[in-house]
């Protein structure tokens, strides 16, 4: 095949890795570690970790925008469908950037998920994410107790309002 025909298959078929692994970001439900503030995600290889009734703990990872935000979309609410939260808690600290789209998304998607009952936090996020989202409309369907500086401070809030 060459030399520069092997680089060129290879330079595309990274550029076709990149282009999936950005439109379609990982979506991770988590769970707390037993006994500690050890958050990670799902796994059956954990049965003992804590999940808490009604709380709905999400990380997204990567830069939301206009060509993946459906996607992250449809698995966000296959999580809800699935454990019917009164709070989802998104887990923001592997998000770079908001883009319009997405906070458009996020927007509509709490509106929406408040007329059910369910309410929508943001945790951890990065001081850019953390600026948009204030200067935004989210900022309002959300108000301004649903943002967190991290998962243990929005469990301890849960909870707490639990009772």
């Amino acid at each position: 095949m060459g030399t520069l025909k092997g680089i060129m298959v290879a330079i595309i078929v990274s550029l076709v890795a990149l282009a999936y692994q950005v439109a379609d970001p990982p979506v991770y439900m988590l769970v707390r570690m037993s006994g500690t503030n050890i958050f990670r995600p799902r796994s059956k290889e954990y049965p003992n970790d804590e999940s808490f009734p009604g709380l709905l703990l999400v990380r997204v990872e990567g830069r939301i925008f206009f060509a993946n935000a459906e996607q992250i979309g449809h698995k966000l609410r296959a999580l809800i469908d699935e454990t019917h939260p009164r709070v989802v808690a998104l887990h923001m600290r592997g998000v770079p950037d908001l883009e319009f789209t997405a906070l458009k998304m996020f927007t509509e998607a709490a509106k929406r998920h408040r007329e059910r009952g369910i309410r929508l936090w943001l945790v951890g996020t990065n001081p850019q994410v953390l600026e948009v989202s204030q200067r935004s409309p989210l900022a309002a369907a959300i108000g301004p107790v649903a943002i967190h500086p991290n998962l243990e401070t929005a469990v301890a809030q849960y909870i707490e309002e639990s009772g």
